[in-house]
């Protein structure tokens, strides 16, 4: 089909979306996430085939890659979804001014939702859930690496909807091209927002050639900062779990920051990585302190590309600053703005940071794993907002919606 045939359809059917009661939708979720687990071998079929034309040293392979964990972890979500109250209709604000009139701000969908995303099946799922619930429709648009498992997962999805006698047109998935991301940046009239999440690159291309109004959902280049204060144990767990958790998500840790008067416990601080062969690009004044305890061929110098980078892989730069400032400082020129995490047992140094990081997300003393709308207690998510309008951070129901003012009067007309 072609594209501005879906796009039409999909304009049309979510006209009706508000009709759609709460309850309705939650029933189409739990049946959705039921026909998810009774589907899985077809899921993991579709995905094999992704699978087998990517390498497994693609930093790409571990987000397309579904087992039965994963999705019984999708259809969890899916089922969390449900329990969150719904974020339409709420009254944000309510007032009656001096003439009668009751003037009241009310939460609304934001329409049809566009996302543009890479190799990661996951975000199908998390994406119709999400726009559903919040009474959205939603147009999708990702990867030539997944689209045998997009495309499984949207007739799962398309299947649920008939069979509850709901249009299922309210999701489309375009042909994986370029033509396609093309004809929907400039969907104007058809879309309402555009989301793309992946890579810089991927984002960087949205942002500059939209039309359409876009959310930016900004790469991960992740900092935690080993302060004079840190407790080294906390530290080491805390490292070696923001860094190997998971290596190609945008939470992964991808510098190490660590003041100068505790480079005596470096080697305990990052020992563990050398488990999950951790390369380490190091300052000078790090590599001195760790190249008689790290593997050699683990453990290389820093250059100017160490810095800056979102290695999604088994790769992380280790930075040494002389004082906490500095620390800012190389945070400051570096971040993405995505999550920034501090270990300190000193709570001026931590308030301080607290206060001057500019991240969407920003952490004491724990992994910055955990920036995850799931674990944030969202249900799912849509992608981590690095800008400020509108959304930051974690993107769930609450930031697919708008508002519109409800005003009500009795025959007042204006003088």
């Amino acid at each position: 089909m072609k594209t501005i045939d879906q796009l039409y359809k999909i304009k049309e059917a979510a006209r009706n979306m508000p009709l759609i009661s709460a309850e309705t939708i939650n029933k189409i979720l739990l049946s959705l996430a039921q026909a998810i687990r009774n589907a899985s071998a077809d899921i993991l079929a579709a995905n094999q085939k992704d699978l087998d034309t990517m390498r497994k040293d693609d930093p790409k392979y571990d987000r397309l890659l579904l087992n039965q964990q994963r999705i019984e972890g999708i259809a969890s979500d899916i089922e969390n979804t449900v329990q969150l109250a719904s974020p339409l209709g709420r009254i944000l604000s309510e007032r009656t001014l001096e003439n009668g009139l009751t003037i009241k701000k009310v939460s609304v969908a934001l329409g049809v939702v566009g996302v543009i995303y890479e190799a990661r099946p996951n975000v199908t799922i998390d994406v119709f859930a999400l726009c559903l619930k919040s009474g959205n429709a939603c147009v999708l648009k990702g990867g030539s690496d997944a689209i045998n498992s997009n495309k499984a997962i949207t007739t799962i999805i398309k299947n649920t909807l008939s069979e509850l006698h709901i249009n299922s047109e309210i999701i489309q998935l375009l042909a994986p091209d370029r033509k396609a991301a093309s004809e929907l940046m400039n969907a104007q009239g058809f879309v309402d927002v555009l989301i793309p999440r992946g890579s810089q690159n991927l984002i960087n291309t949205v942002r500059e050639n939209s039309k359409v109004p876009v959310i930016e959902t900004g790469a991960g280049i992740v900092h935690t900062y080993f302060d004079k204060y840190g407790d080294t144990e906390k530290g080491a767990n805390i490292i070696f779990n923001a860094k190997t958790r998971r290596v190609s998500v945008c939470n992964a840790l991808d510098c190490l920051i660590i003041h100068k008067d505790r480079l005596n416990d470096l080697s305990v601080l990052v020992g563990r990585l050398q488990e999950k062969n951790v390369v380490i690009y190091a300052d000078n004044t790090s590599f001195k302190a760790i190249q008689e305890t790290y593997p050699n061929s683990l453990l290389y110098k820093a250059d100017s590309e160490s810095y800056g980078t979102e290695f999604l892989s088994h790769k992380m730069a280790i930075k040494t600053v002389n004082n906490f400032q500095e620390a800012l400082d190389h945070i400051y020129r570096y971040s993405s703005k995505h999550s920034e995490a501090i270990i300190s047992e000193n709570n001026d140094n931590i308030n301080a940071f607290y206060s001057s990081v500019d991240a969407a997300a920003i952490y004491c003393n724990t992994s910055t794993a955990f920036t995850d709308g799931a674990q944030f207690g969202l249900g799912a998510e849509i992608g981590i907002s690095t800008q400020k309008l509108h959304a930051r951070g974690p993107m769930a129901l609450e930031e697919l919606t708008s508002y519109k003012w409800l005003i009500a009067g009795d025959g007042q007309i204006r003088e």
